[in-house]
C-alpha cells in the first residue's frame, strides 16, 4: 500500500543532516541554565518596575543633576 511505501522513505536522522542537529540539541539541553537565566531577567524586570513605580509617585526637578544622581542609584542604573 501507499502507506508501507511512504513508512519507508522517512528520512532518519544518519541521512537527514537537520534531524541529527535537532537530535544534538535536545541531547545537550540543560533546563536549569535556562531557567536560572529566566529567573534573573525577571528579577531585572521587577527592578526596572519597582523603580518605575517609585517615580511615577514622587516629584522630581529634572534639571536637579544631585536629584538625577539620586534617582540612578548605586548601580547607576
Amino acid at each position: 500500500s501507499s502507506v508501507s511505501l511512504y513508512l519507508l522513505f522517512i528520512p532518519t536522522a544518519s541521512t537527514n543532516p537537520k534531524a541529527a542537529l535537532k537530535s544534538k540539541i535536545v541531547a545537550e539541553f540543560r533546563p536549569q541554565s535556562l531557567i536560572d537565566e529566566l529567573l534573573l531577567y525577571k528579577r531585572s524586570e521587577d527592578q526596572i518596575e519597582l523603580k518605575e513605580k517609585q517615580l511615577s509617585t514622587m516629584r522630581v526637578d529634572v534639571c536637579s543633576t544631585e536629584t538625577l544622581k539620586c534617582l540612578k542609584g548605586k548601580d547607576g542604573v
